[in-house]
């Protein structure tokens, strides 16, 4: 019974380990680093419960210390730097998930252009803000940010559409979907509709995310067309951008024209819901 108990709780600390590194990358890490203080936890308290939720807190302690004080300095030395977290200006995350999970990490150029290009919108738009979503994990290239194919040198950047209070028709700062990604801007009637190409190609993958985030709140927002254009085009002209992934139905509807704005392919997921831009 032992021996089967341990199995399990071997099993356990596996599952979560990977979870958390998938999560965050530096989790897993700081996960196995509090078992050092587990046996005085144990000695302090004979309750499981009790033990469970202290160790748990000294978990989400450390853990925020180390993301908060730590991280940032640790990754220049790998060529990240953290994307604006808690700020005013035109540039913040969609969620604040994606800075508490450590995933907001990109070259210094990609910094300077995002903050550029957030510049040139708020000269445009009163109080436009960039709302970023995926970016990259601060240690290693080639170390993976699941579930994106790509996402693993800092150069790669995921960014939310802008859209309008669909009962004020007035500017927001979020998306229908908390985590920006999921509620699409899909093809209308006579657009090229790359999803239902790509599904007949058995892509699973392509529409996975639609299929899956709930779509109740996309009554509530109306996409910008106008805004979203010139952020497209903010990024566009920007000499360290290389390419920009959105999908031909939103290119044609937008009118926008630049070489750099094109198809992902089937291999991966839709972009009617968020854009992708990339460093050279």
């Amino acid at each position: 019974m032992n021996y089967f108990l341990l199995t399990l709780r071997i099993i356990w600390i596996v599952i979560v380990f990977v979870f958390l590194t998938a999560l965050t990358q530096v989790g897993g890490v700081i996960y196995l680093l509090c078992f050092l203080a587990h046996p005085l936890i144990n000695n302090k308290t004979e309750q499981w419960w009790m033990r469970a939720l202290l160790k748990t807190v000294l978990f989400l302690i450390m853990y925020c210390c180390i993301s908060i004080w730590v991280v940032p300095i640790a990754a220049k030395p790998f060529g990240r730097v953290q994307l604006p977290v808690f700020t005013g200006g035109p540039v913040r995350p969609l969620n604040f998930a994606f800075g508490l999970c450590n995933r907001n990490y990109v070259r210094p150029e990609l910094k300077e252009t995002l903050i550029s290009a957030g510049a040139t919108l708020r000269q445009q738009y009163h109080n436009a803000t960039i709302c970023y979503l995926d970016a990259g994990f601060p240690f290693f290239d080639g170390f993976p940010l699941p579930p994106h194919r790509s996402h693993d040198d800092g150069k790669k950047l995921d960014l939310a559409f802008f859209y309008l209070d669909a009962r004020l028709e007035q500017p927001v700062t979020d998306a229908p979907s908390p985590i920006g990604y999921g509620i699409s801007e899909g093809p209308r009637k006579g657009e090229v509709n790359m999803p239902l190409l790509c599904a007949s190609k058995k892509q699973w993958q392509y529409n996975v995310l639609d299929s899956l985030v709930p779509k109740g709140n996309k009554k509530n927002y109306i996409f910008d067309s106008v805004r979203t254009k010139a952020l497209i085009m903010a990024f566009a002209k920007q000499d360290a951008i290389a390419t920009i992934f959105i999908e031909p139905h939103l290119k044609a509807r937008l009118g926008i024209t630049s070489k750099k704005v094109r198809f992902h392919g089937c291999a991966a997921i839709r972009h009617d819901d968020h854009l992708h831009v990339q460093m050279k």
